[in-house]
């Protein structure tokens, strides 16, 4: 018995991902494979940490076989990650499953199934470990009403992205906003999770790629004798999705090349993270 359905493919982020090129850093996007049908996310330049913030929908999916079948045992997803090159194929960077989770077009849209919730998978590249992929999956019956009956895709929109569609609402993590210092010993390294900053220090220079290009803000070289001012950022507010600081150093060569030297990864900022103390609960302990 045929059965219809759209796949909902919620790719907000990766990290900790394959450095395929040379700099230390790769031009990664995901290609996600359903059944017959195939969708790429946008290709993030120069990152191991990509947010793509992208949702893939793939229409009128034909699957055969009993609906408690559908639900539950689906197809597999595959989704690799590739590394986009300026000339020749783009390079494959590693692999990963999911299943998604099945509404059929007589259920509730509804909690604790529904909306799915971002997950960890992870990436293989061969049999070695090649970072996490964070995504949701949903796949929904297209019932006798055809897809007006689907739930709606509930925003937010970005205008600057065109015809991009972000994650939605209820499924993207709530963000709050942060901003990254980072020091070295003897002089200040410039960097945030926002933009690619070059720092000269001593002839050397370390940068901090970020994982979201959406976000960059450039800003200009701060003098070693005074501390880096960083805009905010808006990372979400569950620190288990914050993104890793990936700190590369590289050799300032002539004619404005660079060498990559060595790179180091700060997997969670956890312990580093300040909270300034709440003034009104200050307030009311002195006069409570």
């Amino acid at each position: 018995e045929k059965q219809v359905f759209q796949l909902r493919a919620h790719m907000y982020q990766a990290r900790s991902l394959f450095a395929a090129d040379s700099s230390g850093l790769s031009d990664p996007f995901a290609r996600v494979f359903f059944i017959s049908q195939s969708q790429c996310t946008e290709v993030l330049n120069e990152t191991l940490c990509p947010t793509w913030d992208q949702l893939l929908v793939f229409d009128n999916v034909e699957l055969y076989g009993e609906a408690h079948e559908m639900r539950d045992d689906p197809p597999i997803i595959v989704i690799e990650i590739y590394d986009q090159d300026t000339v020749g194929k783009a390079d494959f960077m590693g692999r990963t499953f999911a299943k998604p989770v099945v509404k059929m077009s007589d259920e509730q849209y509804s909690p604790p199934r529904f909306p799915p919730q971002l997950e960890y998978y992870q990436i293989y590249r061969g049999n070695s470990t090649a970072g996490d992929l964070l995504a949701a999956f949903e796949l929904l019956q297209i019932g006798p009403g055809g897809k007006s009956d689907l739930p709606p895709i509930d925003g937010p929109t970005d205008m600057d992205r065109g015809p991009i569609l972000p994650v939605p609402l209820g499924i993207r993590p709530v963000l709050s906003r942060y901003r990254v210092e980072v020091k070295a010993s003897g002089a200040p390294v410039v960097g945030s999770m926002g933009w690619e900053g070059f720092s000269k220090v001593n002839g050397e220079s370390r940068d901090i790629p970020h994982p979201n290009p959406h976000h960059r803000n450039p800003q200009p070289t701060p003098s070693p004798c005074h501390p880096p001012h960083l805009s905010p950022q808006d990372l979400p507010e569950n620190e288990l999705l914050h993104p890793p600081l990936n700190i590369r150093v590289v050799d300032c060569r002539a004619f404005g090349r660079y060498t990559l030297v060595g790179s180091h990864t700060v997997s969670s900022l956890r312990k580093f993270i300040y909270r300034p103390p709440d003034k009104k609960a200050q307030h009311w302990n002195m006069t409570g």
